[in-house]
């Protein structure tokens, strides 16, 4: 009997500790989880066009003479990723140049000028992209239009004929280019037209130039197929 009432009284007694004691445990504390960071992937893959403007600059041997001219175009192409990391594509551009106010000065007072005012290439082009710039070479065919070749002394015109290619060459260059929001990016391109010689075969017997342009330009693309910055899901 005294066994049985010293265990029911130890029963009534862990009864009205056990909810004190659980009272005084601090509650687990609740830790939020890391707020998830999306990363955005650059693809370069797929069609583009745009525009571009900047400077041409003759080379120091060339008809067109010293001074800088203005440039203004249009491009169009298309890129392909691979490798991770690596972008080879194919571009087409063509530029409209403002003409040449200066020309060359012959012994004997003769002033050759050759206004040509524009530019065009087809042209291969690779590169490496880190994030969302890319830094690429290209290089390929270049053509222009047909020269507005002449030569006089002040007003008088001088007779010649010349042999050389004046419309077709080749092209190469570098640049960089950064994808600065989804679908767009911008760009700036040094460029290198070669077209040869042109050489007087008769009138100014002896005269040697070279059909070349240097260029500067910066650009910006917009780019389809799902091009530019996406966000990664899992």
């Amino acid at each position: 009997m005294r066994k049985s009432l010293s265990l029911s009284i130890s029963l009534l007694a862990l009864g009205a500790v056990g909810p004190a004691l659980a009272a005084d445990l601090a509650a687990r504390p609740y830790t939020k989880a890391p707020a998830y960071a999306p990363t955005p992937i650059y693809n370069w893959t797929g069609f583009y066009i745009g525009g571009h403007i900047g400077g041409a600059f003759a080379g120091n041997n060339s008809l067109t003479g010293s001074d800088s001219r203005f440039l203004g175009g249009i491009q169009g192409g298309a890129d392909y990723q691979f490798a991770t990391n690596w972008v080879i594509g194919i571009e087409a551009q063509y530029s409209w140049m403002s003409n040449s106010n200066n020309g060359v000065l012959l012994p004997g007072g003769v002033l050759v000028n050759s206004n040509n005012d524009q530019l065009g290439s087809v042209t291969g082009r690779l590169g490496y992209a880190w994030g969302p710039a890319l830094l690429y070479a290209k290089g390929g065919y270049a053509f222009k239009n047909n020269d507005n070749l002449n030569a006089g002394i002040g007003a008088v015109p001088v007779a010649f004929t010349t042999e050389g290619n004046h419309r077709d060459g080749y092209t190469v260059g570098a640049g960089l280019e950064y994808m600065f929001a989804p679908s767009w990016s911008a760009k700036v391109e040094y460029q290198y037209y070669n077209f040869g010689n042109t050489t007087f075969t008769s009138g100014l017997v002896g005269a040697r130039f070279t059909d070349d342009e240097h260029t500067v330009k910066v650009g910006i693309n917009y780019r389809f197929n799902g091009s530019g910055a996406v966000v990664a899901r899992y």
